[in-house]
């Protein structure tokens, strides 16, 4: 059930009329005239949060006629500790129910982090831009007093068996092409509220966040030993989009909600400065086992081509029956646009396409509305180089640092791929021994009901 407050909101009190969310929203969502406090249109808005981003109106202390900053922040949802001037544009605020759950000892905590968190989390204690810290997030979630500290990666890994599994089933069985993925909620929202006669299009399998969350409750709470009503998920995204995803009355394959809680990586940063926690000189400790373990392939979904770079490494092993020549696939990688590219996978040609920005989408939708667009496989990401962009992602307070922020990030994405010994999602061992000692096969009965999902039209005016 979800939330009666919307995830992305503009203070009224505080918005000046300057626009630029307007002029960064994909889906014009936002209204209002120049110079005056702009509102947003829940029902066009896709919740990524690039209005999070860009907004620069926030309360200063010489304001008198506003609310109180404690009032705002309990509106919010933020931790009383928090520090950072306060924006008009923001995003619900879910660490609050975070602490308290760690405070419950009724409650056996897990976690998950996406992998963009990694190469972006260290910003919010004045590293470098992009720095890669794995290690030190474990270990901080560790601190923190997480029970276990999983890893949204292993399901990044599963859902490559998954979604490839579905596109050679499509591509040979005959199927509803081209296949898009479904791994960005924003977009799969977009698909539900603009092209409802393209549903069909999307992959059924859930997103990396979904799947980790459902066997948590179900395949974790045998290897832990604890009850399944016991468990408490959380979350740690770069994306807004993914508290909408999670609240999706779909979202409840285990039996329970799958994923309790989803906080974003200032949020996670909130709550390790609310500890007192000195990330910056944190030892590195490793993910727990199983559900910690992953692969290269797993850690570039946080790039724009990344999921299609991933499904192609595994893919091609499984059409091909050989090894892949070259691991790393440079002709999907890039930034905010569409690239196109030909694919030859065991004597197929697949024809795939990366679209980065939800502006961009609407090309590619109304080419393959008019039946003009031949491809097999779309990969849509919402925000504008990927996750590592996503609007939980820390902010960028200079626009000038936005551009080396985004390519810092990129870039050591790339460098952890480069770095693990397994690069490819079918050589997860533990994905190995998830699928023989619990799922079965891909698209089998028990990776269907699990794994897999369905969407809705929505009405977008």
């Amino acid at each position: 059930m979800q939330r009666n407050n919307p995830i992305i909101q503009i203070d009224q009190e505080l918005c000046t009329g300057c626009q630029r969310c307007v002029a960064i929203c994909p889906v014009d969502a936002i209204e209002g005239k120049k110079g005056q406090p702009q509102t947003i249109c829940q029902e066009r808005c896709v919740a990524c949060g690039q209005c999070v981003q860009i907004c620069s109106a926030y309360a200063s202390i010489f304001d008198e006629d506003i609310a109180p900053r404690e009032q705002k922040m309990t509106e919010r949802g933020l931790l009383s500790s928090v520090k950072e001037p306060l924006f008009a544009a923001y995003n619900r605020g879910d660490a609050l129910t975070v602490k308290a759950a760690l405070a419950d000892r009724r409650l056996f905590t897990m976690v998950q982090c996406a992998p963009a968190v990694r190469v972006a989390i260290a910003e919010e204690f004045g590293m470098p831009l992009g720095s890669l810290t794995p290690g030190q997030m474990a270990a901080a979630l560790r601190k923190l007093g997480f029970a276990r500290v999983y890893d949204t990666n292993f399901a990044a890994d599963v859902t490559i068996m998954e979604e490839g599994s579905e596109l050679i089933k499509r591509v040979t069985a005959g199927g509803t092409l081209p296949m898009f993925t479904s791994c960005c909620p924003a977009w799969v929202k977009y698909v539900e509220q603009t092209y409802p006669e393209l549903i069909s299009h999307l992959s059924s399998c859930k997103s990396p966040q979904q799947m980790a969350g459902v066997l948590f409750k179900t395949y974790g709470a045998k290897v832990d030993g604890v009850e399944a009503e016991r468990i408490f998920s959380v979350s740690v995204m770069p994306c807004t989009c993914k508290k909408f995803e999670c609240e999706r009355p779909e979202m409840e394959g285990s039996g329970y909600r799958d994923v309790d809680v989803v906080i974003t990586t200032r949020e996670l940063a909130q709550l390790i400065k609310d500890a007192g926690i000195d990330f910056v000189h944190l030892a590195d400790e490793e993910f727990d086992q199983p559900l910690g373990t992953y692969t290269g392939a797993a850690t570039i979904f946080g790039v724009t081509g990344g999921v299609m770079e991933a499904a192609l490494r595994t893919g091609y092993e499984l059409l091909a029956k050989e090894a892949l020549p070259e691991i790393s696939l440079n002709y999907v990688r890039g930034g905010e646009g569409i690239r196109k590219a030909n694919v030859n996978v065991g004597g197929l040609t697949l024809k795939v396409a990366v679209v980065s920005g939800l502006k961009n989408a609407k090309v590619i939708m109304e080419q393959i509305k008019a039946g003009k667009a031949d491809f097999h496989f779309v990969e849509v990401m919402c925000c504008p180089v990927g996750c590592v962009s996503g609007g939980g992602q820390p902010k960028v307070l200079l626009p000038s640092d936005k551009p080396g922020s985004y390519t810092s990030r990129t870039a050591n994405t790339y460098v952890h791929d480069e770095t693990l010994l397994l690069r490819k999602s079918h050589d997860n061992p533990d994905v190995q021994k998830l699928y023989e000692s619990f799922l079965g096969e891909p698209l089998g009965h028990e990776s269907h009901h699990l794994l897999h999902t369905h969407y809705v039209a929505r009405k977008a005016t």
